[in-house]
């Protein structure tokens, strides 16, 4: 039996990203381990029948002593366990695991770019992102590489920096959504219009960007529209702080209601999803979600947010940090229940054509055979 070691930052991002994934490989007879810091949520994935292993990881972090402890746990658990496959998720993971495996000879290394963050949102190439692209080049000019990207800007900034050989490269659009869960349902008909966000409570996720549109509509649709902000507080450097959401969130035209697992719910009972962001993103799950359930989605013209909408079609895509331009674009379809619907129809068919998790699945099995055929 083949062993793949799935290396992810926390155990809930492996439960929401990942999981089908690991089962289906589960189930073709591979030996699926997950390596992920554990937030609480180990239980769920051992009642699935798969192992974890804790991995000691700061996932926001730059403290070079908790980096390289992280580094120096794969080096040991790769070279006892010595898996036939590691497959890791993320960029922090992809460069320390990559240089793991590299350095213990793993036969098989999947990297998995889910989004560059907030690093590489700088317009400028810093020194930390030109030393991480050279560790990560390191790592990946060696046989038996292959490296799954989200977006075709991820995969050229690789490919054109030389970070990657050509030849094993593959592409999903995003994470999957699974489109037997996750199926059209019409708007509500409720007297309160809702427009909901579902992300990280980070700047870069466009949660200020958000609140201000909310606030110069106040006067016009206090009343007959809610924003709904589902998200918890995050560790990381550029995250919103719990102070500034209860000073802009009065708890009923602007809401911030924190962490939440009922999400395919919320979007049931929502009429529009809007996701501001200009953090680089490989494709929001947050979006691909809304568009199974049958949502218009307002999002920004940048890399990873625009692969989920064509403009006019299932909505609108705004410049990045333009609030004047998110209140244009909320205003028509607050105003328009018609074109609502009409861009949520299309919204779910750009979901059952691009974003079923099946064809996620199928690629990721395709990678994992390759990989054991050399």
């Amino acid at each position: 039996m083949h062993k793949i070691f799935m290396v992810v930052n926390e155990d809930r991002f492996f439960l929401s990203h990942r999981k089908d994934i690991a089962l289906y490989a589960q189930k073709r007879g591979y030996e699926i381990t997950l390596v992920a810091k554990n937030t609480g949520r180990r239980n769920e994935v051992e009642a699935l029948g798969l192992k974890m292993i804790e991995l000691p990881i700061n996932p926001t972090g730059e403290n070079i002593k908790e980096e390289l402890k992280t580094f120096r746990f794969l080096m040991r658990l790769y070279r006892k366990e010595r898996p036939d496959i590691v497959h890791h998720v993320g960029l922090k993971n992809i460069l320390w695991g990559g240089l793991a495996a590299r350095l213990t000879s793993v036969h098989g290394v999947v990297n998995a770019v889910s989004g560059l963050g907030i690093l590489f949102s700088q317009e400028k190439q810093s020194v930390m992102q030109k030393a991480i692209l050279s560790v990560i080049r390191f790592s990946c000019h060696r046989k038996n590489v292959a490296t799954i990207f989200q977006n075709e800007e991820d995969r050229t900034l690789f490919i054109e920096k030389n970070i990657i050989r050509k030849g094993n490269v593959y592409y999903t659009r995003g994470s999957g959504v699974d489109l037997k869960e996750y199926t059209y349902m019409p708007e509500p008909k409720t007297p309160v219009l809702q427009i909901i966000f579902t992300a990280r409570m980070v700047a870069e996720k466009g949660v200020k960007v958000l609140i201000e549109a909310a606030e110069k509509l106040k006067d016009r649709y206090n009343g007959k529209v809610r924003f709904l902000l589902y998200g918890g507080l995050s560790s990381n450097p550029l995250a919103i702080q719990e102070s500034y959401l209860k000073e802009h969130c009065d708890g009923k035209y602007i809401c911030w209601l924190g962490h939440r697992s009922d999400i395919k719910k919320l979007l049931e009972q929502s009429h529009i999803m809007c996701f501001p962001s200009y953090y680089r993103e490989g494709v929001p799950k947050s979006l691909i979600e809304a568009a199974a359930i049958g949502r218009p989605i307002v999002t920004t013209d940048s890399i990873g947010c625009k692969d989920t909408v064509i403009d006019g079609y299932n909505g609108f895509l705004v410049p990045v940090k333009d609030s004047d331009a998110l209140v244009e674009k909320l205003t028509l379809l607050i105003e328009d229940g018609t074109l609502r619907q009409m861009m949520g129809i299309n919204s779910w068919e750009m979901a059952e054509k691009y974003f079923s998790i099946d064809t996620v699945i199928a690629e990721h099995m395709k990678v994992y055979e390759n990989l054991l055929k050399d």
